[in-house]
């Protein structure tokens, strides 16, 4: 997928109107004694999000269409910023180094993968973290923030690697906190446009789902 990835972010003037989420892969199977069995089909959510609610202007409309050829479609999936999650915090606050639990180091481990936690206690959702935002990421090595030059984020999968002098001794609690955006690509493979008057422009429908890279 690395090949079909361009490093690009979907306009945010649009995306902060987009409508969607995230959406679950189950199956339920009623039985003859009324109770049901429930599969999971998929260990994790899969995002999916309709950008056509942020088109409101001609000026936009263009800008939607340039992004769209310039994927050529559905080929090439790309960065968007989820507008309901796009933070290791909550939205109205700051992220910090202590926010995300990323690991626990052993003295030989350097890489981590950023996560992100729904939840708390057994029942919790531990979500992988691609395509953080370029220069967002803080870094804590038992409680005590990272210097930037102490480790390496790799800017589309999410996977921070320490130098080799600053790998956590082990029982370190190693944490994160950052700025993402989710690689998705466009669904479908065309666009239907509309003028609803000489200066403002619609596109009823830019469907996104979300891809693992």
């Amino acid at each position: 997928m690395a090949a079909d990835f361009h490093d690009v972010r979907f306009p945010l003037a649009i995306s902060f109107g987009a409508t969607g989420g995230p959406e679950r892969l189950n199956e339920i199977v009623r039985l003859h004694s009324g109770r049901e069995r429930r599969n999971q089909r998929h260990a994790h959510s899969r995002r999916r999000f309709d950008a056509g609610t942020g088109v409101r202007s001609i000026d936009d409309l263009e800008t939607a269409l340039a992004f769209f050829e310039a994927r050529r479609g559905s080929i090439s999936a790309f960065r968007f910023r989820d507008p309901f999650d796009w933070k290791s915090c909550p939205l109205t606050t700051t992220p910090t180094p202590l926010d995300q639990t990323i690991g626990i180091g052993d003295g030989a481990l350097a890489a981590f993968p950023l996560t992100k936690t729904y939840g708390s206690g057994p029942d919790a959702y531990v979500r992988p973290i691609a395509c953080p935002v370029a220069g967002t990421v803080q870094v804590a090595v038992s409680g005590v923030e990272a210097a930037a030059a102490d480790f390496g984020v790799d800017w589309t999968t999410g996977l921070v690697t320490f130098a080799p002098a600053k790998i956590p001794a082990s029982g370190a609690l190693v944490t994160a906190g950052y700025e993402f955006d989710v690689p998705v690509r466009f669904e479908a493979d065309g666009l239907a446009l509309g003028l609803a008057s000489f200066k403002a422009g619609q596109i009823p429908h830019i469907p996104l789902v979300e891809v693992m890279l």
